[in-house]
């Protein structure tokens, strides 16, 4: 998505599960299988003095999220919604110093863009369940973090199994893995000195 603005953006880090390792100027927050507000993710991201600025990237443009995320300090909100052009233009605004949100709740539509799962059938919440499945989270779990009741968890995850056409949590998580629901690991760099 960011590919065509190489000479603006750099993607500097995509791993979540380990510290930020060198200055980042935006900390793009994406908050799939997240709980959108200022939970650990962002409180880290915050904390760490490598980070500049904070911007949370969602499709929840709840007004209870939008309050809790800019509270903590959060530069930006912005919209999965957004076009790439979008995007990069509220990422220069965000570096310049700006303070935004970046879609009206009233105006987002709820089922626009992509997301795994969805050529099977899968709903936007849907698919962020299996996604939380398929990361080993109990019910529990699920429901915490995606601010849903229990009996809401297990419907999701009813409607999912059957349209991923699996009967236990084992499949759904082997389902999971073979359909892009797996966290991404990578590590992305600055090349060294002696590497350029």
């Amino acid at each position: 998505m960011l590919a065509p603005f190489a000479d603006e953006v750099s993607v500097v880090e995509l791993n979540t599960s380990v510290p930020v390792n060198q200055p980042v100027d935006i900390a793009l927050f994406d908050t799939f299988a997240q709980r959108p507000e200022d939970g650990p993710g962002v409180a880290d991201l915050l904390a760490d003095p490598l980070v500049g600025r904070v911007v949370v990237y969602t499709w929840n443009i709840e007004t209870r999220f939008l309050d809790g995320s800019l509270h903590g300090e959060v530069a930006a909100y912005l919209s999965k919604t957004l076009s790439a052009d979008e995007l990069v233009a509220a990422l220069r605004a965000v570096h310049a110093g700006e303070r935004l949100v970046v879609a009206d709740p009233a105006d987002v539509p709820v089922l626009t863009g992509d997301w795994p799962g969805r050529s099977e059938g899968l709903t936007a919440r849907e698919a962020e369940v299996v996604a939380l499945i398929t990361q080993g989270l109990s019910n529990a779990e699920i429901a915490l973090r995606a601010s849903l009741s229990i009996n809401s968890v297990k419907t999701y995850i009813r409607s999912s199994y059957r349209k991923m056409g699996v009967t236990s949590r084992t499949t759904a998580v082997l389902w999971g893995l073979e359909h892009g629901f797996a966290p991404d690991r990578t590590r992305v760099t600055a090349p060294t000195a002696s590497s350029a």
